[in-house]
C-alpha cells in the first residue's frame, strides 16, 4: 500500500539549484506541488517569477500555479547573488517563454490559503530562498502554525557559511524573517549547508543525467555548466553544490537525509554576525524543541532521486 503524496508550498527564488528542486518535487510521485510562490533572492522578483514559470514550462507542468510573493526583505535592502546565478538568475541555458499566467495575489496570502484550506497537518512548507513570504504568511494568520503539517529550510549552516563570514545566503538576506520562521513552534527542518555541501553535481552526475537525452536533460546539464563555472570563480568549488533539492529529498525519503534536533537561534545584531544560525549542539535536545538540523546526506541515493525525477518527467514529454 503506498502513502499519499506529500503536499507542498515550494517557496522559492529560481536560481540554479531552486530549478532541480522544482523538477525534484514535479518529477517523484512522493510529492504533490500545490503552489510554486516567489521570493526576492538570488535575483529580483520579477526575474525568479519569470524563472519558477520557464522551469514549469520545461517540465510540461504549467499545471501548477505560480504566485509573486515579497520583492525585498522585512528590514535590509535588496541584496542578489548574480556571482553566482548570472544576470537572468539562470544563465547557461535558454528560457522558454511562459506559457501560463501568474495567479493574483501576494505568495503570501496564497501560503495561508493553501494551509488553511487543507486538514491540519496535511500541507508542508518548504523555502528555498529567504524566508520573507513566510515570515509574512504566519504574521498575517498565525493559525497556520497549529494546521502546519511541517517547515523544511534551505539555509543556515552550523558553524558553514557562505555570503559572510558567518551566515548564509537564504537567511542572511532576511535574517528577521528567519528568525520569525524559526521561532514559531510548528516544526522545522533546517537543511543547510553542512548538509547540501555534500550534494556536488559532479562530472559523473551531470553525465548520467545528459545520457537521458532529453530537452530537460540537456536543460540541467546547461545550467549545471554555469553553475560549476560561477562556484568555481566565487567560492573555489570545483562541482558546485546544490543546495535547494535537498529539501525535497528529505521529504520524499527521510533516510536519505540525517537530522538531529537542536535549538536553533537567527543572529540579529551582532556586528560581523547578522544572520547566523546558532545551533545548540551541546547536548540532548530540551523536551520540547520543535526545530532540527540536517547532518548527512545519502549522496548516491539523493543524485538517484534527481536523476529519476528527470527521466519521469522527459518521459512525459
Amino acid at each position: 500500500m503506498t502513502s499519499a503524496p506529500r503536499k507542498i508550498v515550494l517557496d522559492c527564488d529560481p536560481g540554479h539549484d531552486d530549478a532541480v528542486a522544482m523538477m525534484l518535487a514535479l518529477g517523484n510521485p512522493a510529492i504533490e506541488v500545490l503552489a510554486i510562490t516567489t521570493v526576492g533572492g538570488n535575483q529580483t522578483i520579477d526575474k525568479v517569477t519569470r524563472n519558477a514559470q520557464s522551469v514549469l514550462a520545461m517540465c510540461r507542468r504549467e499545471d501548477v500555479p505560480v504566485y509573486q510573493g515579497a520583492s525585498r526583505p522585512l528590514v535590509h535592502r535588496v541584496e542578489s547573488a548574480p556571482e553566482i546565478h548570472g544576470e537572468s538568475g539562470l544563465d547557461g541555458v535558454e528560457l522558454p517563454e511562459p506559457g501560463a499566467a501568474l495567479r493574483e495575489g501576494h505568495a503570501a496570502v496564497a501560503i495561508v490559503d493553501a494551509v488553511m484550506a487543507a486538514e491540519p497537518g496535511e500541507v508542508t512548507l518548504v523555502g528555498t530562498g529567504p524566508l520573507t513570504n513566510l515570515a509574512l504568511a504566519v504574521r498575517l494568520e498565525p493559525r497556520i502554525v497549529e494546521r502546519m503539517a511541517e517547515v523544511v529550510v534551505m539555509g543556515g549552516g552550523f558553524p558553514e557559511a557562505n555570503w559572510t563570514a558567518a551566515a548564509e545566503f537564504n537567511i542572511w538576506v532576511d535574517p528577521e524573517a528567519a528568525a520569525i520562521v524559526f521561532d514559531e513552534p510548528w516544526p522545522v527542518t533546517m537543511v543547510g549547508l553542512d548538509l547540501t555541501h555534500q550534494a556536488l553535481a559532479t562530472a559523473e552526475v551531470e553525465a548520467r543525467v545528459g545520457a537521458i537525452g532529453s530537452p530537460l536533460s540537456d536543460f540541467f546539464v546547461g545550467l549545471m555548466g554555469f553553475f560549476r563555472m560561477a562556484y568555481k570563480e566565487s567560492q573555489a568549488f570545483d562541482d558546485p553544490p546544490v543546495h535547494d533539492p535537498c529539501t525535497i529529498a528529505y521529504l520524499i525519503d527521510p533516510m536519505i537525509v540525517q537530522t538531529r534536533k537542536a535549538p536553533i537561534a537567527v543572529e540579529l545584531r551582532g556586528e560581523h554576525t547578522v544572520g547566523m544560525t546558532v545551533v545548540d549542539l551541546r547536548g540532548p535536545a530540551p523536551a520540547g524543541t520543535h526545530t532540527q538540523v540536517a547532518t548527512k546526506l545519502d549522496v548516491d541515493r539523493f543524485w538517484g532521486l534527481v536523476e529519476d525525477a528527470i527521466r519521469a518527467l522527459s518521459d512525459a514529454e
